[in-house]
């Protein structure tokens, strides 16, 4: 009751209205979402009465929080005439200077949910640490001018309105400092309590993960992202007994062909490979390509006429048509090509502090004689990219040694495709003088906002979306492989293309299949025939898949499997969005989330599969074996 009776009589009135303004602004910013996604679903009265009222909750968690400062200093200022006067003044400042905190950050939710179609999550996270590249973005791919002029005038109108009534309130008498004090007791138990008691669980009332994006708040989303950013699998997720792991882990190894594990580790996945026959000391050159999804690929069911270049190599290549992503993110690409590992929770190894030791393609290579390298058109400490590869086993090339005369156009991301790729030649060319064969991974980024590229390569004009970018990229591989063809190291070379992830993440389900599914090309005229192979594989395939071509044997940590080898038997895939880890086999996609919770769901349309039914189960036991043993082998790795 002193409580109430504080909130309604003196200083402290002013608390309801700075609640009642940000839930305000708030379930506005929400129902603009909802509004901007044009789902006539989100709008029918249920849905999103259901939205907002869970957004209600979680608005109330964030702004719990936001409120202390201004609790604290209604603490502090003495009930004198002139404390009254400072309680205004103070109160003013911290108005406006939260109301402009506020407003920005809103503004920053909707550029995020332009980018991602979600609420800020472990990517703002991590990019908190890269302002440059992220501010750079920011810039050259939207009209900050005006944006920040428009934010500007809302705030001088809000705080025009809003503080002649705040100086009112904030100028009313205080409680004795004994009931303050006990107001400030009495009202910490709300932050507390919202730490404790909303976390997941309405969250995951709603039925699809864009009607729970939807219902998030930004700030809370981001605290809890943050407090989340490396996540004990043991700890948080299912699991099963090591003996159980092991015989489930030695028994897939087994069943896909893929080597000797007779010295198997306790976690059941090391073997040895040794193939027949002799070494093929053949060049390697791997190109991640930024953010191609199959559909934007003619040759893979996906859209006509943007990558003909693409198109046309599926012609003499063999590819594989669904192979999926392990996440959403390059850094979650550039680990399951790298270290051949299912996309664990929480960060990806290459951003760990300590991401040394484990075994990679680049090392594998190295140690069998090979020049290997990364290659990134950008400055590699960006998502930790030069202490990891180099780690790993590979020389870093980036956008300090590329020189700033032979660059047609770059962004804060890094130098064009085409720029890149002309860099590459010269060192592979450099390389293949010294008779050693060469490995070089190639991560481009022209497919990436703000979407500009050089003038005149294409029939789309520059900044002006994603298509163009996805067909500039298709011409820079085109020069490329043309350029490529010139060169005497040619007829040796094995070109391996595939996307780092697609350009979607948000879908019917928390992991959606078809948001994960990419292209990959195994291009080696006169040495790989071309082909093509339906058969379900992952990311983390790849690198046994081109060891296996060059019969290289080696002591494996691998979780992938060379897929020409176990072929039709043994078809799977992993995918992650952070939180919730995925295993898709048999048409079935089992989700592991925090809480131990799992769900099965079919792979084509999303529905709900009894977790206690035979091939549910069985396929239970196979994600949380894989995935709770490379979490083991990475929390093993990085605690040394």
């Amino acid at each position: 009751m002193i409580f109430f009776k504080a909130l309604r009589q003196s200083r402290y009135a002013i608390i309801p209205v700075i609640l009642i303004v940000y839930l305000g602004l708030s379930g506005a910013l929400r129902i603009g979402l909802m509004v901007f996604e044009g789902n006539s679903q989100l709008l029918t009265l249920p849905v999103s009465i259901e939205i907002m009222l869970i957004g209600l909750l979680y608005d109330l968690a964030a702004v719990s929080w936001m409120l202390i400062p201004f609790m604290l200093n209604s603490l502090v200022w003495p009930a004198s005439d002139r404390g009254r006067r400072g309680h205004a003044w103070s109160t003013s400042i911290l108005l406006a200077a939260g109301l402009g905190a506020v407003l920005f950050g809103l503004v920053a939710e909707v550029l995020f949910w332009n980018e991602f179609s979600a609420r800020f999550n472990f990517i703002a996270v991590d990019y908190l640490v890269y302002t440059r590249e992220v501010v750079g973005n920011i810039e050259q791919s939207y009209p900050l001018g005006w944006i920040f002029s428009g934010l500007a005038v809302i705030s001088v109108i809000m705080i025009l309105i809003l503080v002649p009534p705040v100086w009112r309130l904030a100028r009313r008498e205080a409680p004795p400092c004994k009931r303050r004090g006990l107001i400030i007791i009495g009202y910490a138990c709300l932050p507390i309590a919202c730490f404790f008691l909303v976390n997941e669980a309405p969250h995951h009332v709603l039925g699809s993960p864009l009607e729970r994006e939807l219902a998030s708040n930004g700030p809370y989303s981001l605290f809890r992202a943050f407090r989340n950013n490396d996540l004990n699998y043991d700890q948080f997720y299912a699991t099963l007994s090591q003996g159980d792991i092991g015989g489930v882990l030695k028994a897939e190894l087994d069943e896909a062909n893929l080597g000797d594990t007779s010295e198997a580790g306790p976690n059941g996945f090391a073997h040895k490979v040794v193939p027949v026959g002799t070494a093929i000391r053949k060049n390697v050159v791997l190109v991640s390509i930024e953010s191609l999804g199959s559909d934007y690929v003619e040759s893979f069911g996906g859209r006509e006429g943007l990558t003909p270049n693409l198109t046309a190599l599926t012609r003499d290549s063999l590819t594989f048509q669904n192979v999926y992503a392990t996440g959403l993110r390059t850094v979650r690409g550039l680990e399951a090509i790298t270290l051949s590992i299912p996309p664990t929770p929480g960060r990806a190894v290459p951003i760990r502090e300590r991401n040394k030791g484990m075994i990679s393609l680049g090392s594998v290579l190295k140690s069998n004689g090979y020049n290997t390298m990364y290659l990134y058109g950008g400055y590699s400490f960006f998502d930790n990219m030069k202490d990891f590869f180099t780690g790993a086993g590979y020389e870093v090339l980036d956008r300090t040694d590329i020189d700033s005369d032979h660059i047609h156009h770059e962004t804060i991301w890094g130098v064009s495709d085409e720029d890149l790729f002309d860099f590459a030649l010269t060192r592979f060319d450099d390389r293949a003088k010294t008779g050693t064969p060469f490995f070089g991974h190639i991560m481009t980024t022209s497919n990436h906002r703000p979407y500009t590229y050089p003038e005149g390569r294409i029939d789309i004009p520059s900044k002006t979306g994603r298509d163009g970018a996805v067909k500039y990229t298709d011409w820079a591989i085109g020069d490329f492989l043309a350029k490529a063809r010139t060169r005497p190291w040619f007829k040796d070379t094995v070109f391996v293309l595939l996307a780092d992830h697609t350009s979607h993440g948000r879908g019917r389900t928390d992991l959606p299949p078809e948001n994960y599914r990419i292209p990959v090309w195994i291009y080696a005229p006169g040495f790989v025939a071309p082909g093509r192979i339906d058969w379900i594989a992952s990311q983390i395939d790849v690198a046994p898949t081109v060891l296996g071509l060059l019969n290289i044997p080696y002591d494996s940590s691998f979780f992938g499997q060379d897929i020409l080898v176990s072929g039709r038997s043994h078809q799977r895939a992993f995918m992650a969005n952070y939180l919730t880890v995925g295993y898709m086999e048999d048409g079935l996609v089992v989700s592991l989330g925090p809480n131990q919770r799992i769900r099965v769901q079919r792979s084509d349309d999303g529905t709900p599969v009894d977790v206690n039914e035979p091939i549910a189960h069985n396929l239970i036991r196979e994600a949380i074996s894989f995935y709770q043993s490379a979490s083991e082998e990475i929390e093993r790795i990085t605690r040394h």
